[in-house]
């Protein structure tokens, strides 16, 4: 059964025929019938699965809708862990064709596998979301994003090269080469992350490359929360249209949902990746509209099938439909993770939320930091951020000026006074991926 619904939807890309337009009915007829079947598929072959599905009294003939799938039990990252390297894959290891891995920084690494249709789905999804930002056959694709174990750079690759665009694998870091490529070879998109992003608008500024003259028209950015101010300044920067992309290893890499020309909330391609928003707290589903944790479960994933995933991303389900035209939901884009959350005298602060609040204050950069300390039993929280050379020149009026704009901005958006450090330019270092934005030293 589970191979002839895949036959179904590997057939690979093409444009005119993908599934983002079908009629609402027909997709929720295709999720039933790929719930059904992945829920057959994990329950014979991954014995934690089928171990929780016993203690909860279900089979796989319990999922006679898609309302069921609330019966089934969560997967949470421990899931993945505890069952280092291989206990969660579903098929013998000779059938898995790539393996991931998440960087393992604070324990195991969380391991992926792929068969060779996962591979297949990967790519088309990924050849969906470039085409909701415009792309095509013809453009030129510069994937800044890393490759190896982290699923970002492969999983573009795999996507544009589906799409019939022409691809740069240059991976992320040697900025100058990067700026020198998009010129020579008349780039018409940039994949990375933001804050990698605004370093190179950093470095074009001092080597006078003009990003808004060049060829350059779209900028793909993940693998972490960025604001829409970040957006704003990126886009006024460089001269082009940013655009968020969703997804993690754990369900696929990037890929999982995208935004469209409206730029407004991210679509997800719930055709392979059905999206339920829970309290965080009680598990219990909620209703469009209302902001929760987000949870995906897999629909045509074979090595590593995924049900119910706990996400840790916090958004909401937008339940009015997008003037793109397509049918599939979209959610709002994700500014913060319930794990990326941390507590300063009792009040909850997110790193987007600060991010938010400097760049609205003028004369600030793209670069910050959050230093968390504590001081005879009281946490304090520094946010350090670097300032622009005019305004780091004026050591006395221009600075205090930015410092009181800069408080003033913190506190009406996470309730809280803070200490402020402004740095010159280039002080904070810089990332080629994923940036640390919040340094915890509380427990030194």
């Amino acid at each position: 059964m589970f191979k002839e619904l895949w036959n179904d939807a590997a057939g690979g890309f093409h444009p005119a025929s993908a599934p983002d337009y079908l009629p609402e009915q027909a997709l929720r007829e295709v999720q039933l019938r790929r719930l059904r079947a992945v829920v057959e598929h994990a329950y014979k072959n991954v014995a934690l699965f089928r171990s929780r599905m016993e203690e909860r009294g279900l089979t796989p003939e319990s999922v006679q809708s898609l309302a069921d799938i609330a019966k089934l039990p969560f997967t949470v990252k421990a899931d993945l862990r505890d069952t280092y390297p291989s206990g969660l894959f579903a098929v013998p290891m000779g059938d898995v064709v790539r393996l991931h891995a998440s960087s393992g920084t604070t324990g195991k690494p969380i391991v992926v596998g792929y068969t060779r249709e996962d591979i297949q789905v990967w790519s088309e999804v990924m050849a969906r979301a470039l085409a909701c930002y415009g792309l095509h056959r013809g453009d030129i694709v510069q994937n800044a994003f890393g490759y190896g174990l982290f699923t970002g750079g492969l999983g573009v690759h795999y996507g544009a090269e589906t799409l019939g665009a022409t691809v740069v694998p240059i991976s992320g870091g040697n900025t100058d080469r990067q700026l020198m490529v998009i010129r020579d070879f008349g780039v018409s998109a940039l994949c990375c992350t933001p804050s990698y992003f605004a370093h190179m608008l950093e470095r074009a500024e001092e080597l006078g490359v003009d990003l808004p003259a060049s060829s350059l028209r779209v900028g793909v950015f993940g693998a972490e929360p960025w604001s829409d101010a970040m957006r704003r300044h990126i886009e006024e920067a460089a001269g082009i249209r940013a655009y968020d992309i969703y997804g993690l290893s754990e369900i696929v890499g990037p890929g999982v949902g995208c935004e469209c020309t409206e730029q407004h909330g991210l679509h997800l391609f719930e055709d392979h990746f059905y999206p339920e928003i829970i309290d965080p707290e009680s598990g219990e589903p909620l209703p469009d509209g209302e902001e929760g944790e987000l949870v995906i479960t897999t629909l045509s994933k074979r090595a590593m099938p995924m049900i119910r995933y706990r996400t840790r991303d916090i958004t909401s389900i937008i339940p009015e439909p997008c003037a793109c035209g397509r049918t599939l939901r979209r959610m709002r884009r994700i500014e913060r993770r319930s794990d990326d959350m941390f507590i300063i005298r009792g009040v909850n602060v997110f790193p987007s939320q600060v991010e938010a609040a400097l760049l609205a204050v003028e004369g600030t950069l793209p670069h910050y930091q959050i230093i968390l300390t504590r001081d005879h039993g009281l946490d304090q929280i520094t946010v350090e951020v670097e300032v622009t050379a005019e305004v780091f020149s004026d050591k006395v009026r221009a600075l205090e000026e930015v410092r009181a704009r800069l408080a003033q901005s913190i506190e009406r958006i996470i309730g809280i006074r803070v200490m402020l450090r402004l740095v010159e330019p280039r002080t904070i270092e810089r990332s080629q991926g994923k940036t640390k934005r919040v340094i915890d030293r509380r427990h030194d």
